[in-house]
């Protein structure tokens, strides 16, 4: 069977399209998109931090995620725009339904961003390429904003291909491409490789890309932990990971919660994720279901939102398995940058009442619960849901914390 080629489709700065095409299609004469401009929030609330720049405004060094106010010093004639999330779901919706009439294996995983296999419609062209750029094309036509087409065998070559030059563009990055195309980039660049993880890179000397490739594993773990292995797969082009074309949202359970402050190390992230996998928990077991895959998410103070999943080998309701899981999955996913919001999902969720199936390796599987112990976990739970998730704890629960001395 022949490798799978993936699409990753990336709307050229959405917030900032959509909003200039909203504003034309209300007789504005302005383009927001021709002159410097940002969207952003009110510079006088936490949350007046750039969030979508003109390429005008890149000129003059404005940068995603940072102060409002800054922008301003570097171009004071700057114009600013609102966001308006309820317009940017609209469009990225008809997006998406446009592009369903090419392939239903899509995953989106942002407003504005999804992966795409190309593989079931490759007997419809001539080359991936020639795909691509008929789906680019074609939706600037019907939409009137741009797209670019990062093409590759890997899902995050494909994601790092389509932010290669902007806007409107196609790019391949497949395996074979990488030390050609990707190593001689700076290592910040790198996908999920965030300031504080470039910054620890430099005093590495790993300075490319192609450095961070050639280094040894065992090093940047023992200086990044699980991330800077992750960082060494993908900068050598490693990732397994398929189109999962049925959203987790559909059929799943699932918390999050901005935080009122911004989480800077794992102890300030531990209790929040602690408390979404209580509440992740309590409602899975009022509605008799076990999840079979748990899913952390991370939105960065710069508004960059990331997640990570991974399946059970026993579907639970149980909310320190789930919060383990959460925590192993937040050290593989987190570049230690300040967080905003954290959240929790579960899905492939199945009855509490179904059969487990146990592999041949599960010499000891957990013993039933008795009919006493399943009544003191519901009783927990009412307290828990009354009271508080403080309210009372198991005694050995008390120091059920993860490690943070890794």
């Amino acid at each position: 069977m022949s490798e799978h080629i993936f699409f990753h489709i990336d709307v050229n700065s959405a917030y900032l399209s959509w909003t200039a095409l909203d504003r034309l299609e209300n007789g504005d004469q302005t383009d927001l998109r021709l002159i410097p401009s940002i969207i952003g929030g009110d510079i006088t609330k936490r949350h007046g931090v750039v969030l979508a720049k003109s390429i005008p405004a890149k000129e003059y060094g404005i940068q995603t995620g940072e102060p409002v106010i800054n922008a301003f010093r570097k171009c004071p004639n700057l114009v600013t725009a609102a966001p308006d999330h309820s317009l940017y779901a609209e469009r990225s919706r008809a997006l998406i339904d446009y592009l369903y009439s090419y392939c239903r294996e899509i995953e989106q995983v942002s407003i504005d961003e999804c992966y795409m296999d190309y593989t079931p419609i490759s007997h419809k062209y001539s080359s991936p390429e020639a795909a691509a750029a008929s789906i680019k094309d074609t939706v600037y036509e019907k939409f009137g904003f741009t797209v670019n087409i990062g093409i590759s065998n890997r899902k995050v070559l494909a994601k790092m291909a389509s932010d290669f030059k902007k806007p409107n563009l196609v790019h391949t990055l497949y395996s074979h491409e990488i030390q050609e195309k990707l190593w001689p980039l700076p290592v910040s660049s790198l996908y999920m490789c965030g300031r504080s993880s470039a910054s620890t890179l430099h005093k590495l000397g790993i300075l490319t890309i192609g450095d961070l490739a050639a280094a040894d594993p065992n090093i940047l773990e023992a200086h990044l932990k699980s991330h800077g292995a992750t960082l060494w797969k993908y900068a050598n082009g490693m990732d397994k990971s398929e189109i999962f074309s049925e959203p987790v949202k559909v059929k799943g359970i699932g918390n999050s919660t901005t935080l009122q402050k911004d989480a800077i190390t794992r102890e300030d992230a531990f209790p929040v994720l602690s408390y979404l996998a209580k509440s992740v928990s309590s409602r899975l077991k009022e509605s008799h279901e076990l999840a079979g895959l748990v899913c952390t998410e991370i939105k960065y103070a710069s508004f960059q939102s990331v997640s990570h999943q991974s399946t059970l080998a026993i579907p639970t309701a149980q909310w320190d398995t789930i919060y383990q899981k959460a925590c192993e999955l937040f050290d593989e996913l987190w570049n230690g940058e300040p967080i905003r919001l954290l959240g929790i999902r579960t899905t492939k969720l199945v009855p509490e009442s179904e059969p487990v199936q146990l592999s041949l390796f599960d010499f000891e599987p957990p013993a039933p619960k008795s009919q006493k112990q399943k009544k003191l976990d519901a009783a927990l739970s009412a307290i828990h849901k009354k009271y508080g998730e403080d309210s009372v704890k198991k005694g050995s629960a008390l120091n059920k914390h993860p490690r943070t001395d890794k």
